[in-house]
């Protein structure tokens, strides 16, 4: 495991500490409506995935959450009918699934592990991945898509969230302050700056052909596409969309 992997492993610990929105439990009254068949769940900031993006009973589905723990996405499709594994490399987000999971009575599969590695997992073990915005915090994205592609089943589903990389033109500090002044280039390292900081996470803005030629080169057609941001909370948020998801199914030729 990369020194910078583990350092965001335990940033995210912290995260959990301090409250932070992408790690707060999903409450009670969304799982009482997915059991009930009213369920939607979000790998971006603020849009919500289509439901025609899923099959539409997610009975028996085999679903792995990559790199996907906080208490959100894997319960509510655990409660929707799916068999649900979490992965991620916090232990701390992996417990806000656990606390889900007892409150509700809801079965989840919790597996610590960095999402560049699942060989935990043989080949052809899931009918689909839901893969959040988190490949952001690795170094090296193309591996994400290979193992994604290895465990999921022929004709299986990836659905994922990631950053378009231009958000990392900027200088955050003064981004922050309603000002666009570009200052790094992509592909974009926090290893390259000047310091690296305790508790903060590192982050990676990769390119867009790593994003989805990277997907694609691992065996996936990409089927599905839409943009969003961070819900006018940035100032770069006036101008373009800032994340991206796709579904992409993986078809051996």
């Amino acid at each position: 495991m990369k020194k910078s992997t583990e350092h965001n492993g335990y940033a995210w610990d912290q995260k959990v500490e301090e409250g932070s929105a992408y790690t707060n439990p999903i409450e009670t009254g969304v799982i009482k409506q997915a059991k009930e068949g009213d369920w939607q769940i979000g790998v971006t900031a603020e849009r919500q995935v289509p439901r025609d993006w899923f099959p539409s009973s997610l009975e028996g589905k085999k679903i792995l959450c990559l790199a996907s723990g906080g208490g959100q996405q894997g319960p509510v499709l655990a409660a929707a009918g799916a068999d649900v594994t979490v992965f991620d490399l916090s232990l701390k987000q992996l417990e806000q699934d656990r606390l889900v999971a007892e409150r509700e009575g809801l079965q989840l599969s919790i597996v610590k592990g960095d999402m560049t590695d699942l060989s935990v997992f043989p080949n052809e073990s899931f009918d689909m991945i839901v893969h959040p915005v988190a490949n952001v915090f690795v170094e090296e994205v193309r591996p994400v898509w290979y193992e994604a592609s290895r465990v999921l089943k022929e004709k299986g589903t990836l659905i994922s969230g990631f950053m378009n990389p231009v958000l990392y033109l900027f200088d955050d500090e003064k981004e922050q302050q309603g000002k666009l002044e570009i200052k790094h280039s992509i592909p974009y390292s926090a290893l390259e700056q000047e310091e690296v900081i305790e508790g903060q996470t590192l982050e990676f803005g990769h390119t867009l052909e790593d994003q989805i030629q990277g997907q694609t080169a691992a065996g996936f057609v990409i089927s599905g596409f839409y943009e969003d941001d961070f819900g006018g909370g940035r100032t770069v948020d006036r101008y373009i969309k800032t994340m991206i998801a796709t579904r992409a199914v993986k078809i051996t030729i």
